[in-house]
């Protein structure tokens, strides 16, 4: 962006792309902003003509920005951040934000935090809005564009600007209906692969180019070699993408999935299914709480982490 440029562009306009870069949606965008929609593409238009660029082309899904929007971004959304800190009360209150914050979550934090969470945030911020959106493709790509304020996940291989945190561990435990005919109480091995299984293994996502981020909570090739030492194999029934659908499942056949804890006490309340200890050592998981460790400075977001840590505390 040279100096003939910067004379035609206000800060109106570098609001209206960073969140058309977070949005990728004019219709969205215009909600956030309190904008129309043609007012929105009004400014996209000014901001073309200024930067010689077209910054969003249209695709199947929605607004896809160009290399340049993409290259300029994280430069613009930082600026604004941090003008909008240099004029913002130099504290922080809850009571009257009307701030919004971003999550990215899979099935197991939404169910296991996220209403714990919002309960709080009714109490302490009700002005606050809360957005949870699933994994996406480059997880530490979403932090650095703002996109995203936190993501609760598994611990992953991430550039050093991304900090992690252990929120909590999981354990997993075999579930299954309550007229399941395998026995009460323990089970052995021969009994637990007489049965169907069902298993939990969601689409690996994209952490960072060439990294995945894992996408079962069992390591099914560490299961098939231990069943083998023991001339044993199992049938796998059904594959699910995440936790709830593989208790609807369950809930419905002969079927036994290796769950986590906590979402297997929540099918368990139902009186539907109930618990089966693995005869086996199962590993230890741990949920863990990523976000950029330079915008900690922001007094909401030191609330929101404080927040998060609560809950975790609490489950």
């Amino acid at each position: 962006m040279n100096d003939l440029h910067i004379h035609n562009i206000d800060l109106n306009l570098l609001r209206v792309f960073d969140v058309l870069l977070q949005e990728r949606n004019a219709t969205r965008a215009g909600s956030r902003l309190g904008l129309s929609q043609s007012a929105v593409s009004h400014a996209l238009g000014r901001l073309r003509f200024a930067l010689g660029d077209e910054l969003f082309v249209r695709d199947p899904r929605g607004l896809k920005p160009t290399p340049r929007a993409l290259e300029i971004g994280p430069q613009v959304h930082s600026a604004l951040v941090q003008l909008q800190a240099a004029f913002a009360p130099p504290t922080f209150d809850p009571s009257t934000t009307e701030r919004r914050f971003a999550l990215m979550a899979g099935s197991y934090g939404c169910a296991v935090l996220a209403p714990r969470l919002v309960e709080l945030m009714t109490q302490q911020a009700p002005g606050a809005e809360l957005t949870i959106v699933e994994f996406g493709m480059n997880l530490a790509d979403q932090l650095d564009a703002r996109q995203v304020d936190f993501i609760l996940g598994g611990r992953i291989p991430a550039p050093s600007r991304v900090a992690q945190e252990t929120l909590l561990q999981e354990t997993l435990a075999w579930t299954v209906r309550a007229e399941n005919p395998l026995p009460q109480g323990k089970v052995t091995l021969e009994e637990l692969v007489s049965v169907p299984h069902v298993v939990v293994a969601r689409s690996q996502t994209e952490v960072a180019p060439g990294l995945e981020l894992r996408g079962s909570w069992e390591d099914r090739s560490a299961f098939e070699v231990m069943l083998r030492e023991h001339g044993l194999s199992r049938r796998i029934g059904v594959t699910t993408p995440d936790s709830y659908s593989a208790v609807s499942v369950i809930r419905q056949s002969d079927m036994a999935g290796l769950l986590p804890r906590r979402i297997a006490a929540l099918a368990v309340r139902s009186g539907l299914l109930r618990v089966i200890e693995p005869p086996f050592e199962t590993p230890t998981t741990e949920l863990v709480l990523l976000y950029l460790s330079e915008r900690m400075a922001d007094p909401a977001l030191m609330w929101m982490r404080e927040l998060l840590r609560r809950v975790a505390a609490e489950v």
